[in-house]
């Protein structure tokens, strides 16, 4: 199965159920949902598929096809995955198939086509998988840009409130973003040999100042995706509009590219500039643990909350990709999926209460628990998990990235151990508001908050609780996957694991 072209033909495959969803009659919802749901779960089974073809000891970009799209200028269709991306399109394949299920009546609710609705969820699945399987700098530019284009529709014609201007904001951002990294891969383009293949870029050697130059360009975009701080002001507007299982998809994976393209574009192209530019970019992260950590605190807006929770974990993964260690890297690599999987389903959960009391303020819940017990649960577990509980996916993640750091720069990681203790704060204020304590009177009258978990809600929240406990005891089978690809990267930067202290070494043989 490795000559079977995977990542083209995952990119290409929701593109067209997004077509055929799209021309279905308006008339027809149900039918747009099961055509798109089943789409879905073809992608999900390909990737599964893929999964387990990769070789973990094999070469490190795996199922690269190439094929000419601009000779002129060496532009080719050129796609390609190693474990990080791979580890990535799995995180894709999984979320999308739940956040059609989940989002079953919210194009309804909008009094919106939903024929169209569904066929931006896909179309965005489409430009997520391209971004990510990219092996062309200039490929990964253009889907990089044109992923943009569906959820900026899924937050302006679907959100909630002011959706119109969370959707300009987090496009204008984004396109500024874009246009750094545009003049970047064309300055890479004429240093390089006025070629956009990235195995080739890696080999190029760059004057030391136009390197710095072209990383900033790079880095400015990923910082601005990410979100790290202070490119940060837009994820909030956006995730607090969108609709939830748009919000799920725009912070469990959209904002992935950012800290993906680091570990791809800027540290194996730039490498000594990535070096020179580090203690900033760990000044970042810490600041943004720090800083979303307290903002989360102070939010009376659920929506909002979890998008500055995403924040502070985004300042986690930049501090694990910047310690230069394995150890961090894949700790950070680990950390974007359990992130995107917890994240997820509590965007997802919190979702679920706002649709049944019609209100996104914390102050309007209250002791909500007592009316639906098994959707407490389950938001409390997501909130635990977010806050990384040993146990959890999260809490290996976020070890690795503190013991990698550690190792390197102690100091760092102390700081960045304080973001646990906030995370603890705004998670427990949020869940000891919403589900527990008095039951608020007002909820009694709302008929919808008489109603627990549905099955297919069931069917939603039940895959990601057991992806978050399972790879919370036994990360194995991912970080087997993502070892390689960091070491290699690694390499690339020309950092290697710093040998134990002899006096470690002594106290632990005893």
């Amino acid at each position: 199965m490795s000559d079977f072209p995977f990542l083209s033909v995952l990119t290409v495959a929701p593109l067209v159920g997004a077509l055929v969803v799209a021309f279905l009659p308006r008339r027809r919802p149900e039918l747009a949902k099961q055509v798109a749901f089943a789409w879905s779960l073809l992608v999900l089974v390909l990737s599964v598929v893929m999964w387990v073809s990769f070789q973990v000891d094999g070469d490190r970009l795996q199922f690269r096809e190439s094929y000419p799209w601009i000779p002129t200028w060496g532009v080719n269709f050129t796609f390609a995955a190693d474990g990080i991306a791979l580890v990535m399109l799995m995180l894709i394949a999984v979320l999308v198939p739940l956040v059609i299920l989940a989002s079953w009546h919210d194009a309804e609710s909008s009094k919106r086509s939903v024929p169209v609705y569904f066929a931006l969820l896909l179309i965005l699945e489409s430009t997520m998988i391209g971004v990510f399987a990219a092996a062309d700098v200039f490929l990964f530019y253009v889907f990089f840009e044109v992923m943009l284009v569906p959820m900026y529709f899924l937050i302006g014609s679907y959100g909630g409130h002011q959706r119109q201007y969370a959707a300009v904001k987090f496009f204008l951002y984004s396109l500024v973003g874009g246009l750094f990294m545009l003049a970047a891969v064309i300055g890479l383009w004429v240093v390089g040999g006025k070629t956009f293949d990235w195995q080739t870029l890696t080999q190029v050697d760059i004057s030391t100042g136009t390197e710095r130059w072209l990383f900033l360009g790079f880095f400015l975009a990923f910082a601005i995706k990410a979100p790290f701080f202070p490119f940060h002001t837009w994820l909030p507007d956006a995730g607090g509009a969108a609709p939830a299982g748009a919000a799920a998809l725009l912070v469990g994976v959209l904002d992935k590219v950012g800290t993906f393209g680091i570990l791809r574009y800027c540290l194996p192209l730039f490498p000594e500039a990535s070096k020179w530019f580090a203690p900033w970019a760990l000044a970042l992260g810490l600041i943004g643990i720090i800083y979303a950590a307290l903002l989360a605190v102070g939010q009376s807006d659920l929506k909002r909350l979890v998008s500055y929770t995403s924040i502070a974990h985004f300042g986690f993964i930049g501090v694990g990709i910047f310690a230069f260690t394995t150890q961090a890297g894949t700790g950070a690599v680990l950390y974007m999926l359990n992130h995107g999987l917890a994240t997820g389903l509590l965007f997802l959960v919190v979702g679920m209460l706002i649709a049944r009391r019609g209100s996104a303020l914390i102050k309007d819940f209250g002791g909500a628990g007592k009316l639906v017990p098994l959707l407490a649960g389950v938001l409390f577990f997501a909130g635990l998990a977010s806050l990384a509980l040993p146990g959890t996916a999260p809490f290996v993640s976020e070890f690795l990235v503190l013991i990698g750091t550690f190792t390197v720069n102690k100091p760092v990681a102390v700081i960045a151990t304080l973001g646990i203790i906030l995370a603890a704060a705004y998670v427990l204020w949020m869940i000891q508001r919403t589900t527990q304590g008095t039951l608020n009177p007002e909820l009694t009258e709302i008929e919808p908050m008489r109603r627990d978990l549905s099955l297919r809600e069931k069917v939603v929240v039940a895959p990601l609780i057991a992806l978050i406990v399972l790879l919370g005891f036994y990360p194995k089978p991912v970080t087997d996957v993502i070892n390689p690809a960091v070491q290699a990267t690694m390499q690339d930067v020309g950092k290697t694991d710093p040998a134990p202290e002899v006096g470690s070494v002594q106290e632990a043989a005893k």
